[in-house]
């Protein structure tokens, strides 16, 4: 059982008991490729080459465009968060501690499966880069990443993504062409959103504090859609069983699920000086 449950006694708080602050589940699976009810250990995504288009002549053959055609194997994973729940403890709280742990497990596991996006997400390498040049997000990084993804020929069709850290959204809301509407119009300014995320450049900013960090250089991404995918062979799926040998609950949380980088061209990692003030 969880072994701090007895700071949640009554005698010893108020009634309402607030979970600690926690990213509710994954923020990133809706912003790549998914494939879901995988059966098996593994999850195929095809990968397209760029076509070209040419000319033909009069009554002869339409000139065939042979499409690279490969796949990308994501392999899935199992994953498992769980807790007891005494039973006579239940009866010195007054909240329903089972389903604390099950929230608290149905987070973690969310949190899981954005991890193993970034952590494809990190892979990139070479000119899909932005050095940090011991500065912090600025104009010039986006823009120079935002020259990589047109010369790669990534679509500008509303499904690119941007995921940073909350020290470089920070950083986004002191740039006027990101926070003004002057720029972006009153409907896109980022302090009315009802959530911390905003469309400009033709993408979605979403701050996250699961990007990886070291030496306080902070990654931070902008992909396309299709660059990115995710399978998932079970979705989260919560079990209570009861235990008389125990005389406890336990609550178990539990996934199969795994991501793989299609296409590193349609990916820019951005890094940013994170240097404590």
């Amino acid at each position: 059982m969880a072994t701090t449950i007895d700071q949640a006694f009554v005698k010893q708080f108020e009634r309402e008991v607030h979970e600690a602050f926690q990213r509710q589940g994954s923020k990133l699976r809706n912003t790549v490729r998914v494939i879901n009810n995988v059966n098996g250990s593994e999850a195929i995504f095809q990968k397209v080459g760029k076509g070209a288009a040419s000319t033909k002549s009069t009554h002869g053959m339409v000139p065939v465009m042979n499409l690279d055609h490969s796949a990308v194997t994501a392999s899935l994973q199992d994953f498992y968060a769980g807790d007891w729940v005494d039973r006579l403890d239940e009866l010195k709280i007054n909240i329903d501690e089972r389903q604390i742990i099950a929230n608290a497990g149905a987070y973690a596991l969310g949190r899981k499966a954005d991890e193993l996006i970034i952590t494809e997400l990190a892979t990139v390498s070479g000119g899909q880069e932005i050095a940090d040049g011991n500065v912090g997000m600025t104009l010039d990084k986006v823009l120079s990443a935002l020259a990589i993804l047109g010369n790669a020929d990534v679509p500008d069709d509303g499904e690119r993504y941007g995921v940073v850290g909350w020290k470089q959204w920070s950083e986004l809301l002191k740039i006027n062409e990101f926070a003004s509407a002057d720029f972006v119009g009153p409907d896109e300014l980022p302090f009315r959103a009802t959530m911390q995320a905003k469309r400009w450049l033709g993408t979605l900013w979403i701050p996250h504090s699961g990007l990886p960090v070291a030496s306080d250089i902070r990654s931070c991404f902008w992909y396309h859609k299709s660059a990115v995918g995710h399978a998932s062979g079970s979705d989260v799926v919560t079990d209570i069983t009861w235990h008389g040998d125990r005389a406890a609950h336990f609550v178990n949380n539990m996934m199969s699920q795994g991501a793989k980088l299609i296409d590193s061209s349609g990916v820019v990692e951005i890094k940013c000086d994170e240097t404590p003030d």
